[in-house]
């Protein structure tokens, strides 16, 4: 899954692509984060393994917005599956702002306009094409259906909704897979506060409240204290961390919002060899889940022996849990609950 990092120049985004994913940035653009999970930090203290492999998110930086064209910003995030949108709130005259002034709502509105127009920029040339494509191939019911669609969306965005906040049937996706729609994407906002912001929840309250029904998800970080916090050992992380009244690095909490708002769950693998987190979409079956793992796993696919989380939790070991009747056998129809352990039995 890949998130695009997004926004003015000068809010902070190489600082936070550093942060995030531990290198400094490259000409790819592209870096690994991982998803932080104390789930699995308690698996690999319980087992041992030879080597721990966590979940992993893809982040990419965008180009930075400007006052004119957005034109490669743009055509970077067609590419990702949600816009993660940092936002400057902080207060620092020698740090530049393209707009001559920190304002969270003008640009987080700045963008969302921008997006809107580029989807309605692309409905009209498509429906100009539609036109044509179905008086040379002939397909008027198919033509029709999407022409249905277009409109609908059309009229949407004009109405100043994104297309997210639409209820779509499986046909409807299908129809539009192919097309680079940017107001279909999950948009997270990321506000890059000062260190006296952070405790003003008002603050991210008051943008809520500006932004009714777009569908946003929203964190508050202070890349200046994560950047600080980077750099202590544990026991000094703890330490700051409960000074500032909070009870994880704002990352943490990022990477974890960024999960939900793809709509992604974990399920686990454990062993002495490895203990691995594998990300796969809510609401998956256990053969989908095996097909994360190897193709193989979903072909040949037997049964599957699942381990609820909270239950090895509790009990401490395996033998306990087999001990207590709960190591669950599971078939082809069996829907993947977030934080499952599986061993797939499988013949090819």
């Amino acid at each position: 899954m890949k998130l695009g990092l997004v926004g003015f120049p000068q809010v902070g985004k190489r600082t936070l692509f550093r942060l995030l994913t531990g290198q400094e940035l490259n000409k790819s653009g592209v870096g690994l984060a991982r998803v932080r999970d104390p789930r699995f930090d308690w698996l690999v203290q319980l087992y041992h393994p030879a080597k721990a492999t966590p979940a992993q998110l893809e982040f990419a930086l965008v180009s930075d917005l400007g006052e004119k064209s957005n034109t490669d910003a743009f055509k970077a995030l067609e590419k990702v599956d949600v816009v993660c949108h940092l936002v400057r709130g902080f207060a620092d005259d020698s740090v530049f702002h393209l707009a001559g002034s920190v304002a969270p709502e003008r640009d987080i509105r700045h963008l969302e306009e921008e997006l809107h127009l580029a989807d309605l920029i692309f409905i009209e040339k498509r429906r100009e094409r539609l036109l044509k494509e179905s008086k040379l191939k002939g397909d008027a019911q198919k033509a029709a259906q999407e022409e249905e669609l277009l409109v609908r969306f059309q009229t949407h965005l004009e109405g100043g909704s994104p297309l997210r906040s639409l209820s779509l049937s499986e046909d409807d996706e299908k129809l539009i897979a192919s097309y680079p729609f940017l107001t279909l994407k999950p948009v997270l906002i990321v506000l890059n506060l000062g260190e006296d912001q952070l405790e003003d929840a008002g603050l991210v309250e008051q943008l809520r409240t500006a932004f009714p029904g777009q569908g946003y998800e929203w964190v508050a970080v202070s890349a200046r204290i994560e950047e600080e916090l980077a750099q202590l050992d544990a026991e000094e992380r703890q330490a700051f961390l409960k000074e500032l009244g909070q009870e994880e690095p704002a990352l943490d909490r990022l990477t974890q919002v960024c999960y939900q708002a793809l709509g992604l769950i974990s399920f686990f693998t454990v062993g002495e060899d490895e203990v691995r987190a594998w990300t796969i979409r809510r609401g998956s079956l256990a053969p989908q889940a095996g097909r994360v793992i190897h193709s193989d796993i979903e072909r040949g696919f037997i049964r599957a022996e699942v381990m609820r989380y909270q239950d090895l939790f509790a009990l401490g070991s395996e033998l306990k849990i087999k001990e207590a009747g709960k190591m669950m056998q599971k078939g082809r129809d069996y829907q993947v609950q977030d934080a499952d352990i599986f061993h797939f039995l499988f013949k090819v």
